[in-house]
Protein backbone atom coordinates (compact mmCIF):
# COMPACT_ATOMS: atom_id res chain seq x y z
CA UNK A 1 0.00 0.00 0.00
CA UNK A 2 3.05 2.32 0.41
CA UNK A 3 3.76 1.86 -3.08
CA UNK A 4 -0.10 3.44 -3.82
CA UNK A 5 0.30 6.09 -1.80
CA UNK A 6 3.15 6.93 -2.97
CA UNK A 7 1.93 7.20 -6.74
CA UNK A 8 -1.21 8.96 -5.73
CA UNK A 9 0.48 11.76 -3.61
CA UNK A 10 3.59 12.17 -6.93
CA UNK A 11 0.23 12.09 -9.31
CA UNK A 12 -1.57 14.55 -7.10
CA UNK A 13 1.77 16.77 -7.15
CA UNK A 14 2.16 17.06 -10.56
CA UNK A 15 -1.33 17.76 -10.92
CA UNK A 16 -1.07 20.70 -9.52
CA UNK A 17 2.51 22.26 -9.52
CA UNK A 18 3.86 24.54 -7.35
CA UNK A 19 0.83 23.31 -4.35
CA UNK A 20 1.99 22.20 -0.88
CA UNK A 21 3.08 18.81 -2.30
CA UNK A 22 5.95 20.57 -4.53
CA UNK A 23 8.84 20.64 -1.78
CA UNK A 24 8.66 16.60 -2.39
CA UNK A 25 10.23 16.75 -5.27
CA UNK A 26 13.98 18.16 -3.45
CA UNK A 27 13.83 14.47 -2.71
CA UNK A 28 14.43 13.98 -6.58
CA UNK A 29 14.39 17.08 -8.58
CA UNK A 30 15.36 14.79 -11.40
CA UNK A 31 12.54 13.29 -11.31
CA UNK A 32 10.39 16.26 -11.37
CA UNK A 33 12.56 17.74 -13.88
CA UNK A 34 11.68 14.82 -16.70
CA UNK A 35 8.09 13.98 -15.26
CA UNK A 36 7.52 17.79 -16.12
CA UNK A 37 8.74 17.48 -19.45
CA UNK A 38 5.47 14.57 -19.83
CA UNK A 39 2.63 17.22 -19.55
CA UNK A 40 -0.83 15.53 -18.11
CA UNK A 41 0.67 12.26 -19.14
CA UNK A 42 2.65 11.99 -16.41
CA UNK A 43 -0.45 12.17 -14.28
CA UNK A 44 -2.39 9.37 -15.89
CA UNK A 45 0.92 7.28 -15.80
CA UNK A 46 1.03 7.79 -12.13
CA UNK A 47 -2.31 7.64 -11.18
CA UNK A 48 -1.98 3.77 -13.36
CA UNK A 49 0.74 2.91 -11.76
CA UNK A 50 -0.96 3.66 -8.09
CA UNK A 51 -3.93 2.11 -9.04
CA UNK A 52 -2.09 -1.18 -10.41
CA UNK A 53 -0.39 -1.40 -6.63
CA UNK A 54 -3.89 -0.69 -5.12
CA UNK A 55 -5.08 -3.44 -6.87
CA UNK A 56 -1.77 -6.15 -6.52
CA UNK A 57 -1.93 -5.02 -2.87
CA UNK A 58 -5.51 -6.02 -2.09
CA UNK A 59 -5.61 -9.09 -4.17
CA UNK A 60 -1.91 -10.29 -1.97
CA UNK A 61 -3.62 -9.39 1.07
CA UNK A 62 -6.74 -11.43 0.68
CA UNK A 63 -4.89 -14.30 -0.62
CA UNK A 64 -6.60 -14.35 -4.44
CA UNK A 65 -4.68 -15.70 -7.16
CA UNK A 66 -5.31 -12.86 -9.21
CA UNK A 67 -3.64 -10.65 -6.55
CA UNK A 68 -0.40 -13.11 -6.92
CA UNK A 69 -0.74 -12.83 -10.58
CA UNK A 70 -0.91 -8.76 -10.88
CA UNK A 71 1.93 -8.03 -7.67
CA UNK A 72 4.08 -10.54 -10.59
CA UNK A 73 3.38 -8.62 -13.46
CA UNK A 74 3.55 -4.48 -11.52
CA UNK A 75 6.85 -6.09 -10.43
CA UNK A 76 7.88 -7.45 -13.56
CA UNK A 77 6.79 -4.32 -15.49
CA UNK A 78 9.29 -2.47 -13.15
CA UNK A 79 12.23 -4.51 -13.40
CA UNK A 80 12.04 -4.15 -17.08
CA UNK A 81 11.32 -0.15 -16.55
CA UNK A 82 14.79 -0.39 -13.74
CA UNK A 83 16.64 -2.59 -17.17
CA UNK A 84 16.27 -0.24 -19.36
CA UNK A 85 17.06 3.07 -17.18
CA UNK A 86 20.26 1.17 -16.30
CA UNK A 87 21.07 0.10 -19.38
CA UNK A 88 20.49 3.84 -21.48
CA UNK A 89 22.02 5.29 -18.40
CA UNK A 90 19.10 7.28 -17.61
CA UNK A 91 18.73 6.71 -13.99
CA UNK A 92 22.31 4.50 -12.54
CA UNK A 93 20.82 4.15 -9.74
CA UNK A 94 18.20 1.71 -10.57
CA UNK A 95 20.56 -1.16 -10.18
CA UNK A 96 19.72 -0.90 -6.83
CA UNK A 97 16.04 -1.42 -7.77
CA UNK A 98 17.08 -4.34 -9.62
CA UNK A 99 18.22 -6.35 -7.31
CA UNK A 100 15.61 -5.72 -5.25
CA UNK A 101 12.86 -6.57 -7.19
CA UNK A 102 15.05 -9.84 -7.90
CA UNK A 103 15.05 -10.97 -4.61
CA UNK A 104 11.46 -10.21 -4.50
CA UNK A 105 10.06 -12.03 -7.60
CA UNK A 106 12.72 -15.03 -6.32
CA UNK A 107 10.81 -15.17 -2.67
CA UNK A 108 7.24 -14.91 -4.68
CA UNK A 109 7.71 -17.83 -6.80
CA UNK A 110 8.99 -19.71 -3.78
CA UNK A 111 7.00 -23.32 -3.61
CA UNK A 112 5.87 -22.71 -0.60
CA UNK A 113 4.28 -18.70 -2.04
CA UNK A 114 3.53 -20.29 -5.25
CA UNK A 115 1.25 -23.42 -3.03
CA UNK A 116 -0.43 -20.79 -0.75
CA UNK A 117 -2.06 -18.81 -3.43
CA UNK A 118 -2.43 -22.27 -5.63
CA UNK A 119 -4.87 -22.94 -2.91
CA UNK A 120 -6.74 -19.85 -2.81
CA UNK A 121 -9.85 -20.16 -4.51
CA UNK A 122 -11.35 -16.55 -4.30
CA UNK A 123 -12.03 -14.50 -7.12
Amino acid sequence: MVATAIAFVASTSLLFPNGFLEPLWRLNPRGRAGLGGIGVWAVVLFFFVGSACAIAAVGLWRGARWGYVVGIIVLSINLLGDVVNVVFGTEPRAAIGILIIIVILVYLMSQRVKGFFRGSSEV
